[in-house]
Order: C-alpha cells, then sequence, then structure tokens
C-alpha cells in the first residue's frame, strides 16, 4: 500500500532523515520506533504531505505522492494523527469529530464512521456533548485518533499515541491500536514505547539518526540484542 524509497528530508539543509525506505502493506500494523530525534516524526510529516523530501519517492497504491500537499494526501485515503493532538478546545466532542469527516459526502458514512469511533472509545459517546478542552489527556488522545478515523482513511498514521499517558491508559490506547488492526485497519505508528508497539505489530522499522538501522517482524525485533540493549535496558 505504502512504499518510501531512499528519502532525505533537510531542515535548514540539514538532513533529519536520510536514505530512509519502509512499506506497509494492506492490513498491517507497522512501527518505527527509535529514540527522541531519531527522525521518526519528521517521516510521518514527511508522509502527511507537511514536507517534502530532497531525495527519494513515495508511492500510495502505486501511485507517486512525493509533492502532493497534505489536503491531497488526504484525499488519497491517508490520515495523521499528530503527537500534540492538536484538538479544537472550544469545540464538543461530536463537533470535533465532525471536522474529522470532511472529506466525506455521504452523510450516512459519515453517520456509521462516528457510530464506530464511539463503540471503540465508549468514553467518548459518553462525552459527546463536552467541550474537547475540558477532557482529561487519555480522553483527548481517543479524540485526536478518532478524528483521524472520521475521514474513514486506508492508511492511518499515529505519532506517540501513548505520550503522557499514566500506564493503565497507555495499555489502553495500544489495546485501542491493535483492535483497529484486527478489524483490517491498515496503520503506520510511532511509538515510544517501544515493547509494547513492537509486541503488537507486524513488522517494524528502529531508526537512529536519521537513517533505517534495522528492520524486521515485531518478535524478531523484540528479541533483537540492539532493541534488547538499547531500549529494554536487557
Amino acid at each position: 500500500m505504502l512504499r518510501v524509497s531512499d528519502i532525505e528530508v533537510r531542515y535548514s539543509g540539514v538532513p533529519a532523515i536520510q536514505k530512509v525506505s519502509l512499506e506497509v502493506k494492506p492490513g498491517e500494523l507497522v512501527s518505527v520506533v527509535g529514540s527522541n530525534g531519531a527522525g521518526k516524526s519528521t517521516l510521518l510529516k514527511t508522509l502527511a504531505g507537511a514536507l517534502h523530501p530532497a531525495k527519494g519517492a513515495i508511492f500510495f497504491e502505486g501511485r507517486e505522492i512525493t509533492r502532493l500537499s497534505t489536503p491531497d494526501v488526504v484525499r488519497r485515503g491517508i490520515t495523521y494523527v499528530p503527537e500534540a493532538r492538536s484538538i479544537f478546545g472550544p469545540l464538543t466532542v461530536e463537533e470535533n469529530l465532525g471536522l474529522g469527516a470532511y472529506v466525506i459526502e455521504d452523510s450516512g458514512e459519515v453517520k456509521k464512521t462516528e457510530d464506530f469511533v464511539y463503540s471503540l472509545f465508549p468514553r467518548l459517546a459518553e462525552r459527546r456533548l463536552q467541550l474537547g478542552g475540558t477532557l482529561s489527556g487519555g480522553e483527548q488522545q481517543m479524540l485526536a485518533i478518532g478524528r483521524g478515523l472520521m475521514s474513514n482513511p486506508k492508511l492511518l498514521m499515529l505519532d506517540e499515541p501513548s505520550l503522557g499517558l499514566m500506564p493503565k491508559l497507555v495499555d489502553e490506547m495500544l489495546a485501542a491500536v491493535a483492535k483497529l488492526r484486527d478489524m483490517g485497519k491498515t496503520i503506520l505508528l510511532v511509538e515510544q514505547n517501544v515493547r509494547e508497539a513492537l509486541e503488537i505489530s507486524d513488522r517494524g522499522y528502529v531508526l537512529k539518526s536519521g537513517r533505517t538501522i534495522q528492520e524486521g517482524s515485531g518478535q524478531e525485533l523484540l528479541r533483537s540484542e540492539t532493541i534488547q540493549k538499547a531500549f529494554l535496558g536487557l
């Protein structure tokens, strides 16, 4: 579904990611892990059209999207949920979700997707008329993911969905991500909780200093000496 070929992205002329390649197949949950500053978020922003690579190419469903704008990337079926969440605090949960469906013209489909989001995150259903800014951090993250799902994306990209959450909510959030995969959603996940991310992933890539240094199945990477020493404290 997604193929990234040797992309290089620069900030003020300085490479942030270099020669990064990866693939995501339909129905897969693929994780990108690495330490802070490794280039994980830069990669997702590039795939979302917020940044453009100086070199390399990006293909989605066999068509090149390297230079597309973010709105055009969304129309192709890719949705990016940033780590900052970026919900609209003065709007209700219901209104926030509605904004996520701006590319969908069929009101019946919008209602169906909204019901799906509420079934995935029952707490959002309980707070559908509550202002987004009054939600807890975990509920705001649920809302951000729910809004991303409202466009019914072919590929959902999640940037650090567990960031700043207490351990119990981290487990709950990643369980919801795994459930989405089990329901057939295709997901590209950037996550700081390396063990938890790889445990639910079909495959993963490890970034270090803007380069891909390792790839494999989630279980292969968990058994990797590099992963165990660098991220798991073993």
